[in-house]
């Protein structure tokens, strides 16, 4: 497994990431169990991939109590691990924005409780919120850094304005955007950015929810509960392309002995400015694929061969 500085920080992070949505269950279908996802947690850490990234809203706070008492029996400063603030929910577990300072500390002290841990490596903002100055935010985040709660500052979902107005009141270290193969926004002005300020980029959905592992056709639906139900990527004529894309590019990866899934990781984690693309696990088995591909590096050949599939079905 390869590892990369996160940015500015002096904190190390695999280039493959475990992403804990899923651990959370809501809307991700019915067969999520905790037991299973504790072991590929297990399982992950026995592959060295030790970077972890969770956040308060995942299954409103399930996804990081599940995920601390994963890691209660490892070695607490051999792990990083990374959660998000930002968003709150009510009893009904109706999810809102709220990146108010007072949010912002006292969620801090609530995912530490949740996690079992009494620090965190990365705190990031999940989402920008409209209805609160950025700067006020990044002013809670930075005495929760001043003070050692966290060892690091990131968000998620900023503009390259939104970076530069929290930049302007607290360090930032890194920015998780969603990026892959087949939605690459990012590239104009997001990741240039990122690189000029020596920002750590960590992908979300760089596998699009499960559409670039090579496992579902044109035909693919899900239960109201999964979030791809009412996922533009996953609709008709759209998803007939995506899947067309896919089923060549499957064939590439076959050819150098690997899966479709660890190409799409390989091909971000490959990417000029990219630190880690943050792979979700319902088992141990998700995670042993895609720990593999920390170890790939894509050719100039294989990189272009797979932009002009894309290109050729106008697939994302």
């Amino acid at each position: 497994m390869q590892y990369r500085k996160l940015g500015s920080s002096d904190i190390e992070v695999s280039v493959i990431g475990f992403g804990c949505w899923a651990m959370g269950k809501a809307f991700w279908g019915e067969d999520v169990v905790d037991d299973e996802t504790m072991a590929a947690v297990d399982r992950a850490i026995e592959l060295d991939l030790r970077f972890f990234d969770t956040a308060q809203a995942y299954g409103c706070g399930h996804s990081e109590r599940v995920l601390g008492k994963a890691l209660a029996k490892h070695d607490r400063k051999s792990l990083v691990v990374a959660t998000k603030t930002g968003l709150t929910w009510d009893e009904a577990g109706k999810i809102s924005n709220d990146s108010s300072p007072e949010y912002v500390l006292r969620s801090c002290d609530e995912s530490l409780e949740r996690l079992g841990t009494d620090y965190l490596d990365l705190l990031q903002v999940h989402w920008p919120d409209k209805n609160v100055p950025i700067a006020e935010t990044a002013d809670a985040m930075r005495q929760l850094y001043e003070a050692k709660k966290i060892r690091s500052v990131g968000v998620s979902n900023y503009s390259v304005e939104q970076m530069e107005q929290f930049m302007a009141v607290c360090p930032l270290h890194s920015l998780q955007p969603p990026y892959s193969m087949i939605r690459r926004d990012i590239e104009a002005d997001i990741l240039p950015f990122c690189r000029r300020h020596n920002i750590g980029v960590l992908a979300y959905s760089p596998m699009a929810r499960g559409l670039l592992t090579g496992r579902y056709d044109e035909t693919a639906t899900f239960p109201p509960s999964d979030a791809r139900s009412a996922d533009a990527l996953w609709q008709g004529e759209r998803l007939a392309r995506n899947v067309a894309a896919v089923a060549e590019m499957r064939e590439l990866a076959e050819a150098a002995g690997k899966t479709m899934a660890q190409m799409a990781l390989a091909w971000v984690t490959g990417q000029p400015g990219l630190t880690s693309a943050l792979a979700g696990a319902k088992r141990p088995s998700q995670i042993e694929e895609t720990a593999a591909a920390g170890e790939w590096t894509l050719g100039a050949d294989l990189l272009a061969k797979i932009d002009e599939i894309i290109q050729r079905h106008q697939a994302g």
